[in-house]
């Protein structure tokens, strides 16, 4: 299990290598949902996401011996680019496993920072699979996107960071794909506000945490379909569950359209650029699927999306 002091010792890594990212907020966003909404804004995070926390937090723990053979990964896109700039940071070098579908601009900023990539097809293939016998042939250190203990204590360093300055929250709205980010930013959160309320928010296609949840236990969907490729799981992690199911109070569902909106909003008022994954919690209050209490955090889990990418999605 991953415990606040985990998250603590994982913010002292961090200390002076990741950004502490800004808090920002708008009146204009505050009318429109009838709160006020601080936004963590992981999109300024180094290789624009947060994934880097939980990344550099896991490979910098690594033996001299594991740096000097090497890293694997499996990724849709943002923990691919953290991975090989942690990797580049430590002096370590990176093998990616990434759909051929991912993101060009994703793509490109992978094999940007060093790292070779290795394509699959996501709807044919298993990428864990892949990702282990990657790792296993090339003799090289698998750090998964989601479930690893210091992956989930990097991610929770989001939270501890949000409410260290913003002070007691009533709620903590946070992007769900394999569960990372919010297993460690629920850790975080309910230790330092106990009564905070915690929500997930998954794209309608990519629900296998609701569903999970409902069920009580991990359930296997269809490869989702969605424009949020970062939250485009198909089952929770066995360790994010497991976390998630004592501390998560609720998940959400948004759509593709009102995903666009809330881009479009961020741009257009908040003057920052998101990506699809990153902009599910202000879909939420924006759509009204999430009445939120009076204070409310949220999570912008990223900002990586290619300009031709992020005009097609507005302009639909």
């Amino acid at each position: 299990m991953v415990t606040v002091d985990d998250v603590r010792d994982a913010a002292k890594r961090l200390d002076g290598i990741a950004h502490r990212t800004p808090v920002v907020t708008s009146s204009t966003l505050n009318e429109l949902v009838g709160a006020e909404v601080f936004i963590k804004c992981e999109n300024f995070q180094r290789m624009g996401a947060f994934k880097f926390r939980g990344a550099y937090n896991a490979i910098s723990r690594l033996s001299p011996e594991q740096l000097r053979r090497g890293v694997a990964a499996y990724s849709s896109g943002n923990h691919a680019q953290a991975v090989a700039l942690a990797c580049r940071l430590l002096g370590a070098t990176a093998v990616i496993l990434m759909p051929a579908d991912a993101p060009a601009a994703k793509l490109a900023a992978t094999r940007g920072y060093g790292a070779e990539v290795v394509t699959y097809d996501r709807y044919t293939e298993n990428r864990e699979e892949l990702g282990r016998q990657l790792a296993t042939e090339r003799g090289l250190t698998l750090i998964p996107p989601f479930e690893h203990p210091h992956v989930m204590a990097g991610q929770g360093t989001t939270a501890l960071e949000l409410l260290e300055e913003t002070g007691p929250l009533d709620a903590l709205v946070v992007p769900v794909g394999g569960g990372g980010l919010i297993a460690g930013c629920s850790t975080a959160a309910k230790a330092v506000s106990p009564e905070i309320r915690v929500v997930g928010v998954e794209p309608e296609a990519a629900d296998d945490t609701r569903r999970s949840l409902d069920a009580g236990e991990r359930v296997k969907i269809p490869v989702p379909r969605t424009i949020a490729d970062g939250l485009a799981a198909d089952i929770p992690g066995e360790l994010t569950f497991s976390v998630n199911r004592r501390l998560v109070d609720d998940i959400v569902l948004v759509s593709d359209d009102e995903i666009r909106s809330a881009m479009r909003l961020a741009f257009e008022r908040l003057k920052i650029v998101v990506e699809p994954s990153g902009a599910v919690g202000i879909a939420a209050l924006l759509s009204g699927r999430l009445a939120p209490p009076p204070r409310v955090g949220v999570v912008i889990s990223g900002g990586n999306v290619g300009l031709q990418r992020f005009t097609e999605l507005l302009a639909y």
